[in-house]
């Protein structure tokens, strides 16, 4: 997005600041500082935004007008509620004359929350994402449900606008094609139905493991649709990616090129279970490799593996996946690679780890058995124990995992 004047570009659509007698700003999400930052640099001097910021760390640049908030993730905090319970009080008092900025990253949807109405706390809040993000549903299925027992989602913040301008720019780290699940999706249009959130609970077994607040919420029917194609709240709204997993995966692709490698992007793994998935692209590794006897390879893979948390260990889906590999490419010319592009895998303080075909040989001279680590979920305690963790800290981005495998 650029700026001519009063004149911008954003959304597909073309604004006028002139045409408004006050411009709102929300940004929540992992890359929400930056954006936040980049939208200012645009709008000011002239246009300054009223904004709203919600961060998972606080890493706040001092921005004029801005009203920083640190929320939780993965699980929702006081915080959370409070940066709620602030955007929706703040849209409230938009009008038609109002136009507002949705800044919208990954991690939003435990960054901003509040429930739909009274009786529902945010501990009950708290054991809804942990019996989710635990359940080994797709990040798409796990978004169904939140979307339908929040006020901040589905379409809902849109919806708290209605009569407004709203412009949304978004770091997607969904699918392409399924924006309607990054963040839950709070300003569009949200295609999943009640009946959804029933065949997902029962799929996944959540009503047991969620609070009787929730759970009789869910039974009864009673958190209401959510905002669909065609609603008024969207009549004014537009929507753009700025940046996605094929941005993500060209770059890494044309890096590897660069040194020399010939390179293979797969997407067909995405969601599956990481064993499976790990199969799979090894077996395409080999076969680019016997393709190119005499170049390096390399196939890189974007999106998430399914990883269900059945132990009480430390570590997350992208060290799994390294994990799962290490028997695998044993005594082999092969590396493995998978990170979280956020800087964060799972409950470890780690972004993924790396592997190669002395890992094996190395974890059993130390007394490691990669497949007990892989049983409890530690992941990263192997990886750790190995000097092999890759640790960057939070990037101020999120662009889903990546994951890449060398053959020479």
């Amino acid at each position: 997005m650029d700026r001519r004047g009063s004149l911008i570009s954003a959304g597909g659509a073309d604004v006028d600041l002139r045409a408004y007698r006050e411009i709102v700003a929300i940004a929540f999400g992992k890359a929400a500082n930056a954006m936040a930052l980049g939208l200012t640099e645009v709008l000011t001097p002239e246009f300054p935004p009223d904004g709203i910021l919600v961060v998972p760390v606080l890493r706040v640049q001092s921005l004029p007008g801005w009203k920083p908030f640190v929320g939780g993730h993965p699980l929702p905090t006081a915080e959370s509620f409070a940066a709620g319970k602030a955007i929706l009080e703040r849209l409230a008092r938009c009008d038609e004359r109002t136009l507002v900025f949705f800044l919208i990253s990954g991690g939003g949807s435990s960054l901003v929350e509040q429930p739909l109405g009274p009786g529902v706390t945010l501990g009950d809040f708290q054991e809804l994402n942990s019996a989710l993000i635990t359940c080994g549903a797709p990040i798409e299925e796990i978004n169904v449900v939140r979307k339908h027992l929040s006020a901040t989602k589905g379409g809902r913040l849109a919806a708290a606008a209605a009569r407004s301008m709203k412009i949304t720019l978004a770091i997607s780290d969904v699918p392409e094609g399924e924006e309607s699940a990054l963040a839950s999706g709070p300003t569009v249009p949200d295609p999943s139905t009640v009946d959804d959130v029933e065949r997902i609970a029962r799929k996944y077994g959540l009503l047991a493991k969620l609070p009787s607040s929730l759970r009789g919420v869910i039974e009864r029917r009673a958190f209401g649709e959510t905002p669909k194609d065609g609603d008024a709240a969207f009549a004014r709204a537009r929507f753009e990616i700025l940046l996605g997993e094929r941005e993500l995966l060209h770059a890494a692709h044309h890096c590897c090129e660069a040194e020399g490698f010939t390179c293979l992007v797969d997407t067909e793994t995405d969601n599956w279970p990481l064993e499976k998935a790990a199969e799979h692209l090894l077996a395409q590794l080999e076969i680019l490799k016997k393709e190119n006897p005499r170049r390096r390879v390399a196939i890189f893979a974007g999106g998430e593996v399914s990883s269900p948390v059945t132990g009480d260990g430390i570590g997350g889906r992208n060290s799994a996946f390294v994990l799962a590999c290490v028997p695998k490419i044993a005594g082999r010319r092969i590396a493995v690679f998978s990170a979280g592009t956020d800087g964060v895998d799972g409950n470890s303080p780690a972004a993924g780890a790396v592997a190669d075909g002395e890992t094996f040989s190395r974890a059993q001279g130390m007394g490691l058995e990669p497949a007990d680590f892989l049983r409890r979920c530690d992941a990263h305690g192997f990886f750790a124990r190995i000097e092999d963790a890759i640790v960057t800290g939070p990037t101020g981005n999120n662009l889903r995992d990546l994951r890449i495998l060398l053959a020479e």
